[in-house]
């Protein structure tokens, strides 16, 4: 894979049965990533998208060769607009009487809102999983206050895809699907340009933006202590870049983990958090 080279006109397929359906803007500093994942006749979406960005996002499930009927579930790991604002739009477009909503209730009374018809499904309830009928399996464990009360994680156990919704997120002035990062940024100072390609640098553009998105320093660091003891392949956020290679992840993982000022935390020690 030349990553170079991509198209991200495109849905692409990021591991066995796993898709990209978002949509890409040069000129965004903030992209979404909804996911795909089909497994046989069945399929599962997370993180659907905005509803400015419903008709690119369908198009592409349909590329894949998807019939929008075989998705039986919307997964809402938490209840921002830029990902359930198509909810109706969705609702509309499958027609599937198994189609149902998979959140915490805690984000459910949130995305009552937007949904018209679907039964909503809280994931306590459901045991932490989905499983579809050839038994894989998608798992969730909560990451509360990363950034909502209801947020939680999704890993899928046949690939080990890690969903991380907004953790692991980040404001992009050069966006790319997978991560650039390489070793040399596990030693810089962040800052405006990467010292090494000139491109805007990605990890000042997480630090950014977790530090005005998650609630707290240790509501971050909790999320990461619980990711950290996972066996993942890939850490796919809701937004920025997917964490494709182990170097991206360790370091990432570690940058963050050292990052201060986040969130209230921020806001009260006159930080970069609201600035």
């Amino acid at each position: 894979m030349d990553i170079r080279e991509l198209d991200y006109s495109d849905h692409l397929e990021i591991a066995d049965g796993v898709y990209w359906v978002g949509f890409a803007d040069a000129e965004a500093g903030f992209h979404c990533n909804p996911y795909l994942i089909v497994d046989r006749d069945e399929a599962v979406l997370i993180d659907s998208g905005s509803r400015n960005d419903f008709s690119t996002v369908m198009l592409k499930i349909m590329r894949t060769g998807v019939n929008p009927n075989n998705i039986k579930r919307l997964i809402y790991q938490h209840y921002d607009p830029d990902l359930c604002g198509n909810i109706p739009h969705m609702e509309a477009m499958i027609d599937n009487e198994e189609l149902k909503i998979i959140s915490h209730h805690d984000n459910n009374v949130f995305i009552h809102y937007y949904s018209v018809k679907s039964p909503m499904l809280c994931i306590e309830d459901l045991g932490f999983a989905f499983t579809f009928a050839s038994g894989r399996r998608l798992e969730f464990t909560r990451t509360p206050y990363s950034h909502s009360p209801g947020s939680f994680i999704t890993y899928d156990t046949h690939t080990k895809v890690l969903f991380t919704g907004d953790l692991f997120g980040s404001y992009d002035a050069d966006w790319s699907l997978y991560s650039r990062v390489i070793e040399g940024c596990a030693r810089c100072e962040p800052s405006a340009d990467c010292a090494y390609s000139g491109k805007p640098c990605q990890i000042m553009g997480l630090w950014r933006f977790h530090r005005q998105v998650m609630t707290s320093t240790k509501a971050l660091r909790y999320a990461l202590g619980i990711i950290g003891e996972m066996d993942v392949s890939m850490i796919a956020p809701q937004h920025g870049s997917v964490l494709h290679t182990p170097l991206a992840r360790g370091i990432v993982m570690e940058r963050l983990k050292a990052l201060e000022g986040v969130g209230i935390d921020g806001y009260i020690s006159g930080g970069e958090a609201h600035g």
